[in-house]
């Protein structure tokens, strides 16, 4: 959506501190032992008490408030009562929902405790380049010169990018135009980002795979060569300049 009033920013905005603050504690609250299913009804919880409904259940009734991703899963992950964390485990959360008629979408990779396995200098890397990105996004930038840059960052850095995964607008819904923001540089693409537009940028940097393949539940998405990957995101609104951060209270870049 493109936000025209001071109501529509306040709206985004309200949606957009419910998803982050949703995500900040599920971060926080997770542990080793607890299953992933009592960390997503967590956060169905606090979703629920901010008065936002979850957007992978209201648009394609997902069985879980969240989607919560664990080492070798790269997205879309089915929160579990047989998935239980442990020490070391590579996290991703991504919350998205629903609050008063608009929509906002985040989410973080993290490592559980101590990075026994080592996945931290991944988990650095997307946020990072994240960051990079985001900051040289702005009205009239090629959103595939985005993708470059995001690719361009993940190579030096001795890592791919999932290429079959992306951001997109949202706003008044989930997914909105521009529907794909994609890791790389897609020279079809030649959209540009527009002034005052809400977009979700995520990055999906990986140890070894470039497309996410579809498990057998329908939902689990794992790389078509394995490894690990990496995802955090942000809404945010395209300016003239530097671009508006809507979801900063997550504390990604804490």
């Amino acid at each position: 959506m493109s936000i025209t009033t001071e109501d529509e920013r306040i709206g985004i905005q309200q949606a957009s501190d419910a998803v982050a603050i949703t995500l900040k504690k599920m971060r926080e609250f997770a542990r080793p032992g607890i299953s992933t299913k009592e960390l997503d009804e967590y956060g169905g919880q606090l979703l629920a008490q901010m008065g936002a409904h979850s957007a992978p259940l209201l648009t394609y009734d997902f069985p879980g408030h969240t989607c919560i991703s664990i080492n070798e899963e790269a997205a879309h992950g089915i929160p579990s009562a047989e998935k239980i964390l442990k020490e070391g485990d590579l996290i991703n959360i991504d919350v998205s929902a629903e609050l008063n008629g608009y929509w906002a979408d985040n989410g973080g990779s993290f490592v559980l405790g101590k990075d026994i396995h080592g996945h931290g200098k991944l988990v650095e890397a997307s946020k990072e380049i994240l960051k990079k990105a985001i900051s040289n996004i702005k009205g009239g930038v090629r959103i595939s010169e985005i993708g470059r840059l995001i690719e361009t960052e993940a190579k030096k850095a001795g890592y791919t990018v999932i290429k079959n995964l992306t951001g997109h607008g949202v706003g008044r819904s989930l997914h909105e135009e521009p529907h794909e923001i994609a890791n790389f540089c897609d020279r079809y693409n030649t959209t540009r980002f527009k002034k005052n537009s809400v977009v979700a940028i995520e990055t999906f940097i990986s140890t070894r795979s470039t497309i996410a393949d579809t498990q057998a539940d329908g939902w689990t998405l794992t790389g078509n060569k394995g490894g690990f990957v990496a995802q955090h995101e942000h809404t945010i609104m395209v300016t003239g300049g530097e671009p508006f951060i809507f979801t900063a209270q997550n504390g990604i870049w804490d």
